[in-house]
């Protein structure tokens, strides 16, 4: 007897333990690692995940036995399997929803399945299994018991599943016609047909060319002039019959993409390069940090490595933070690998989602492009992961799972025996400070690839403007600046820290500040929808006419976003053509791209916008970028603001002056004697890095120290506060004595959505004792978490804020 070791999915009380089932004799040798299965538990009928084959079980009772298989291939690939593994141990997850995090959403959703031939069948199988059909529904193989000899047909490539969302179709079909009958029928029909029948025999002509081969009416046009006419004469006729092929949806059909060589590569970038590439062709886990200014070449080496790769007959996986996954960087890639490259990013529909993971896992593709998720692509013999902007706090994820998709590329790195690269301007302190311990291997860019100079960075006293009576968001020199640009017919890049039109708004009479009923945080005016809005739960509601409290009519807007600058800047300068983008404005599907296209053309003169703006844009017109608030992000309670500023400020900076003509940056600031800012005004990230790393070690911040969150949260305050008060007395109890706690405390926004959070924070440099100690809470939590208290272990959390 085969037995199936199941990770289950057990509402409300999971486990990483996998459980024995008995695999039914007529799917022993069918089932394999990584399906989903259905299996009884207790009373109820639950999914799962085969981890394990095996002819032996401990389990000295009755075996139960799996239901059905929900996949007639495996969803996962060996390799995701072991890191689901690993992932539970180290950010403090079950297997269970690490396995879930790494299929498409459409996998995850309430679906149909239905089963369709994409190769030719024997006619027994045709008849006996399809009855005669090219599809059949996923529930009709089950009631029939014919799924053994399903997965027998997909192993051979004959037929493939596809996903449809209830009441929404999301295979993707077009109308093809073929015909079934003999060459004796046709050449009998083409025999019989009038001379004047011109259309008609080319039809017939064309049908017994082509040999059964399904046809879409256009490919009829294209391939041998036939219209439409002929073929529904042809249909009725009876020499053709008319079926749906499912398509793989292509967000990229509608663009041309010119194929690109690779670009001779200066001498920084050919010895960067070959260090690396040395790592490729020994098969080699090796982990770079490729540091180099904004504009020294980094995409090009990517491409180079990856085409190295691609020699070699192996795979590529090129994560980009969400911000920079542009069409120009999309571009980059389709256009010197062409359809071989996979896209995974938000923007796609779930269908389009679907479709490039099936591309990947067919092995349709030998590059996978894609922000945080993608690094779970089940792209098989890898042979190098690049990560690019490996700074950016996006590629952690903020929800269970929480993992940062750097750590997970470093495992897949070592398990295929590849190099791992990361690439940054400004690579974050915890990377820069293993490449000086050696743990990584430093390769540096220090110029930019056609030798232009950095450009010229101001720094504005905005206390000065207040002095001199200038009330306006933009400093005279700016202004003045501007106005050049224009004169010129330059571009210019303006970027605000927040979006929306102001912060808040308060009565004057009373002070009062409207707040959101469901979080701790002022309410957001946004104009162009007339409403407040809180940014945290999605709460809505009218601008208030008088002050709630006071019943006063003086309101005073406080802050500003991104729709009151445009204005401001209209009417600065009333013949500008301005661009804005922001989360409200790139919203809708395709926004991002429309926006960016657009700029490149040269539709308009200013670009303004929030931090998405700073990563990612090549624009050769670009001459002017200016940033209208530097602060912004220093308020923040969080020990990591001051490197956030700097790395913000050094990647707008280098959106100026990318090609032939030069450029200048203008930095508002009303703390302009900041180290940050004064470092990114120099371009010098060593200085940083070096100010930056004693200021922690003072403090006692990582890199020096590992760091740990325990969050607790709950709708009724006292009984969250009661659950950390618990926590903080078991770790107390358990760790060692140096280890630092620091907390309980209420979280930076105490109550988000109706619910009140509380928070650890623990800080240690070898602490044996605190992981058992929160797997142990994590555990043990479970009960409490199905009645409302939610417990979030995050281990080297990215926000505090």
């Amino acid at each position: 007897m085969q037995i199936a070791k199941v990770i289950v999915d057990i509402p409300a009380m999971q486990t990483n333990r996998p459980f024995d089932y008995a695999i039914p004799p007529a799917m022993e040798h069918k089932l394999g690692k990584g399906m989903r299965v259905e299996v009884p538990f207790n009373k109820r009928i639950i999914q799962g995940f085969i981890t394990e084959i095996s002819d032996h079980t401990d389990f000295e009772g009755e075996l139960k036995e799996i239901i059905q298989p929900l996949d007639i291939e495996p969803a996962l690939t060996e390799e995701l399997l072991l890191l689901g593994e690993e992932m539970a141990e180290t950010v403090y997850a079950y297997r269970i929803h690490c396995y879930q995090t790494m299929l498409p959403p459409l996998m995850k959703a309430k679906y149909e399945k239905e089963i369709e031939i994409v190769d030719e069948l024997d006619e027994g199988t045709f008849y006996g299994l399809f009855q005669g059909k090219s599809k059949m529904s996923w529930e009709n193989a089950v009631d029939r018991g014919i799924l053994p000899q399903l997965i027998e047909l997909k192993r051979a490539g004959k037929i493939e599943v596809n996903y449809i969302l209830k009441n929404q179709a999301k295979a993707k079909t077009v109308q093809v016609y073929y015909s079934d009958l003999e060459m004796d029928s046709l050449e009998d029909a083409y025999r019989s047909l009038k001379k004047s029948a011109k259309q008609q025999q080319a039809l017939l002509a064309a049908i017994m060319s082509m040999n059964g081969t399904p046809l879409t009416s256009k490919e009829y046009k294209d391939q041998f002039d036939i219209g439409s006419s002929a073929i529904r004469t042809g249909v009725e006729k009876g020499w053709l019959k008319a079926a749906d092929r499912e398509i793989l949806r292509d967000p990229f059909k509608d663009r041309l993409f010119q194929k690109t060589e690779a670009l001779p590569l200066s001498d920084e970038q050919t010895a960067a390069f070959q260090t690396m590439g040395a790592s490729i062709r020994e098969e080699r886990h090796e982990i770079f940090l490729l540091q180099g200014v904004t504009g020294s070449g980094k995409t090009e080496v990517y491409l180079q490595l990856i085409a190295e790769v691609i020699k070699q007959g192996k795979t590529a996986l090129m994560l980009v933070p969400e911000i920079a996954l542009t069409p120009q960087m999309v571009n980059h890639f389709k256009s010197r690998f062409g359809n071989r490259v996979a896209v995974m990013h938000s923007a796609l529909s779930a269908g389009e989602k679907y479709d490039e993971w099936r591309k990947i896992h067919r092995g349709d593709a030998d590059v996978v492009v894609g922000a945080r998720s993608s690094i779970f692509a089940p792209v098989e013999n890898l042979g190098i992961i690049i990560m690019d902007e490996e700074h950016e706090s996006t590629y952690k994820q903020d929800e269970n799972p929480k993992y940062h998709a750097r750590n997970i590329a470093i495992w897949r790195g070592q398990h295929n025996h590849c190099p791992v690269v990361l690439g940054s301007a400004t690579p974050s302190l915890e990377s820069r400070a293993r490449a000086q311990k050696k743990v990584y291997t430093l390769v540096e860019l220090k110029g930019r690839f056609n030798q232009r100079a950095l450009p010229q960075v101001e720094i504005v006293d905005m206390r000065d403007e207040f002095k001199a009576n200038n009330r306006s968001s933009f400093s005279m020199v700016l202004q003045e600046k501007i106005t050049d640009r224009l004169q010129k017919k330059q571009q210019i890049v303006l970027m605000l820290n927040k979006r929306g039109y102001s912060s808040f708004i308060m009565c004057r009479d009373c002070g009062f500040v409207l707040e959101c009923p469901n979080c701790d945080i002022s309410l957001t005016l946004h104009m162009d929808s007339k409403t407040m809005k809180c940014h945290y739960c999605g709460h809505e509601e009218e601008i208030p006419n008088t002050c709630p409290k006071c019943k006063g009519h003086n309101f005073r807007y406080y802050g500003t976003g991104t729709q009151k600058i445009e204005e401001e800047l209209q009417m600065l300068f009333p013949d500008a053509r301005i661009l804005r983008m922001d989360v409200d404005t790139t919203r809708k599907k395709g926004g991002h791209e429309a926006i960016l296209s657009a700029f490149g053309r040269g539709e308009a003169d200013i670009l303004l916008g929030t931090q998405m703006i700073a990563k990612g844009l090549d624009f050769p017109n670009i001459t002017l970028v200016g940033v209208i608030n530097a602060d912004t992000s220093l308020g923040l309670p969080d020990f990591r603001s001051s490197e956030r500023t700097f790395q913000l400020l050094t990647q707008v900076s280098g959106r100026a002056g990318r090609a032939e003509l030069s450029g200048e940056v203008v930095v508002q600031s009303y703390n302009p004697d900041h180290y940050a800012i004064l470092f990114a005004q120099q371009h010098n990230y060593e200085g940083f890095y070096r100010t930056e790393m004693s200021l922690r070690h003072k403090a006692g911040y990582p890199p020096y120290f590992y760091t740990a969150l325990i969050t607790v949260s709950n709708p009724d305050e006292k009984k969250a506060q009661k659950k950390i008060y618990e926590i903080h007395e078991i770790l107390q109890k358990k760790l060692e004595p140096d280890t630092i706690m620091l907390g309980p405390s209420k979280g930076s926004i105490a109550r988000v959505n109706n619910r009140y959070y509380f928070q650890i924070l623990v800080k240690y440099k070898q602490e044996t004792k605190l992981h058992p100690a929160l797997k142990q809470i994590l555990d043990e939590s479970q009960k409490e978490n199905a009645r409302g208290l939610y417990i979030s272990i995050d281990s080297e959390p990215v926000n505090f804020f």
